[in-house]
């Protein structure tokens, strides 16, 4: 459950690898209890920015508070923190007993509580049976839970995970996926989540930062960052997306643009003059879709279009379409039995929603 409290504070994070290589000054908080993703793709800065949070990378400016205490000036071990690594990082050699118990041991922790401690945590990640196995008799899956379950043990006030799925295939990747985020719930675990992967943030977090070249470009709830993106990056980066620059016409309770290729639509009412350029995000999964001359789609922007290519995806079917003829557009629909006459070459019937329009600043 996310509290009130703030748990992790971050103010003016900078590190410089050179001139040209900076990550930051970034700034957030993380709530007590919540999950709290850094999403952005290859570069960014995101797991740099992790591995100062955990003491592995020294700041050239800024702060990072836990609690109200400062951590930067203090060593990883120090710190109360658990990281869960991308490559599992458990040692061959060790049992998975002896791989949860590392950490204890090193603390001089007594035998009896060492045993009742990872009796406790192997449950906890649902592998209670396989303390005397060796990790490489254990799956992905069960090898990246005994690495939970060895930075648990510990009792960290902060969770930092580092893309641990990964390394992992998509089904497996998924089933993790649930179980962290339950796994999540049941311990109420303040905890910074690291991925490329957008799919996954969106799934595991109660907020979001995406960064993009080392800076914050939004902060938001997964349903936030995906309908109201901030930024032309943000809204290309999560998601699919038609990003379409359309000239202002006119406003009334709706404002009317024309796209650089003519279609004509209705948006939400904004209060940029006639004649300026706007920038629309139109998700393809907003679209409604019928063979022509079908549904009626007298509600919201209809329009007519021909279909270029079908992408069949099992439950979806993705088209990339012509809108009036010269509009380039990607629209999803659920494959289903009135679908099956959606093929290349054929005139079709869309239309969207203005709410379903969302007008980018930047």
């Amino acid at each position: 459950m996310v509290g009130g409290k703030v748990e992790l504070e971050v103010r003016g994070l900078t590190k410089r690898f050179s001139p040209r290589v900076v990550v930051g000054p970034l700034s957030f908080e993380v709530m007590e209890g919540e999950f709290f993703s850094l999403l952005g793709p290859s570069g960014c800065g995101k797991t740099t920015t992790l591995r100062c949070i955990a003491g592995f990378e020294t700041l050239s400016e800024g702060s990072i508070s836990l609690d109200g205490q400062r951590l930067d000036d203090r060593p990883p071990h120090r710190r109360d923190v658990g990281l869960v690594f991308q490559n599992y990082a458990l040692f061959p050699h060790l049992t998975v007993f002896d791989n949860v118990a590392f950490g204890l041991r090193l603390r001089k922790v007594g035998s009896a509580e060492i045993g009742r401690r990872v009796a406790q945590m192997l449950a906890l990640v649902d592998l209670p049976d396989l303390g005397e196995r060796y990790p490489a008799q254990l799956s992905g899956g069960q090898q990246q839970r005994v690495a939970i379950a060895r930075s648990l043990v510990l009792e960290p006030r902060l969770l930092l995970f580092d893309e641990p799925l990964s390394n992992l295939d998509l089904k497996l990747r998924i089933q993790m996926r649930y179980e962290l985020r339950e796994l999540s719930r049941r311990l109420g675990k303040t905890a910074v989540y690291v991925t490329h992967d957008q799919t996954e943030a969106l799934a595991l977090s109660d907020r979001i930062a995406v960064l993009s070249q080392g800076r914050i470009e939004q902060i938001g709830a997964p349903r936030e960052i995906y309908e109201r993106p901030a930024s032309a990056f943000v809204a290309d980066f999560i998601g699919s997306s038609n990003l379409v620059k359309a000239r202002v016409c006119g406003s009334d309770r709706d404002t009317t643009v024309e796209t650089e290729h003519g279609l004509t639509l209705r948006i939400p009412r904004v209060d940029d003059a006639v004649g300026a350029t706007v920038t629309l995000l139109l998700r393809p999964e907003r679209f409604r879709v019928a063979l022509a001359g079908g549904d009626d789609m007298a509600v919201g922007n209809p329009f007519s279009a021909r279909v270029r290519d079908v992408t069949y995806l099992g439950e979806d079917l993705h088209l990339r379409v012509l809108a009036s003829e010269r509009e380039p557009l990607l629209v999803a629909i659920k494959n289903s039995r009135d679908t099956r006459g959606i093929a290349s070459g054929v005139a079709i019937d869309l239309a969207i929603d203005p709410e379903d329009i969302h007008v980018l600043r930047r």
